[in-house]
């Protein structure tokens, strides 16, 4: 299924588990200044637009674990589908020392579009899904840069984030811990962001869920993502069935 928003795959799989990519692409929307944020492809092809390789990792876990997968259709520079709606970072001026020339002057009428058009209509979405299914499991997959400019590169494969509830994130680092892999608790960042995905969808209805960030170099490639989501599914099946959830 297809909309301007998101896109969402195996709708009517069974498994228990809802996969999030909140950022997938880095497209914009021909309505948002021409379809043009005045960045170079080369900008726009970092991570500061979109996470590198998540989608294809959330697509070959969902297969996996038969559960549908959906995913936004634009990039974080537009709007940041994992922030609030009052999250002072929805609409970026600035990001990893790159100004946004089509967002400096985006001013509250603009932000109200892309949140009407864009935003809104990706949660709701994923509201729906989750109200489909009698236990949902959140799983939202992410990627993150090996290196932000000015710091030391960054050392973990993954990194699981999480904020009250960590029901499954305790036993998934362990898991993933087990197999050898350099495991980021609540690194590179914390999962601690009142207002984001996680904490609308799955917190505040007290849903199981982690958050899996992959450093995004492990995964540029389709066999990268492959490899990955082939290892990831059968820990987070492990992890589910072990807890009892």
């Amino acid at each position: 299924m297809l909309k301007t928003a998101y896109e969402i795959s195996g709708a009517v799989r069974s498994g228990r588990w809802l996969v999030t990519v909140d950022h997938a692409s880095n497209a914009v929307p021909d309505w948002v200044n021409g379809g043009d944020l005045g960045l170079p492809a080369a900008d726009m092809n970092r991570h500061i637009a979109y996470d590198v390789g998540a989608l294809g990792v959330a697509q070959g876990i969902g297969e996996a674990l038969n559960s549908p997968v959906i995913a936004s259709r634009f990039s974080r520079l537009v709007i940041d589908p994992n922030r609030g709606e009052l999250d002072p970072t929805l609409l970026m001026k600035l990001y990893d020392g790159t100004v946004i020339p089509a967002n400096a002057r985006a001013g509250d009428a603009e932000k109200e579009a892309r949140l009407d058009r864009l935003h809104r209509p990706y949660h709701a979405a994923i509201a729906d899904l989750a109200a489909q299914r009698a236990a949902p499991v959140i799983c939202a997959i992410h990627s993150f840069t090996p290196q932000l400019k000015g710091r030391p590169p960054r050392p973990w494969e993954v990194g699981v984030l999480y904020a009250a509830d960590a029901r499954l994130a305790g036993p998934f680092i362990a898991a993933c811990r087990a197999q050898g892999w350099t495991t980021g608790d609540n690194q590179p960042y914390s999962g601690h962001l009142p207002g984001d995905s996680i904490d609308r969808h799955a917190l505040k209805h007290g849903r199981p869920n982690l958050l899996i960030e992959v450093r995004h170099d492990l995964i540029e490639t389709p066999q990268g993502q492959a490899d990955w989501a082939a290892r990831l599914a059968p820990l987070l099946q492990q992890v589910l069935a072990d807890t009892g959830l």
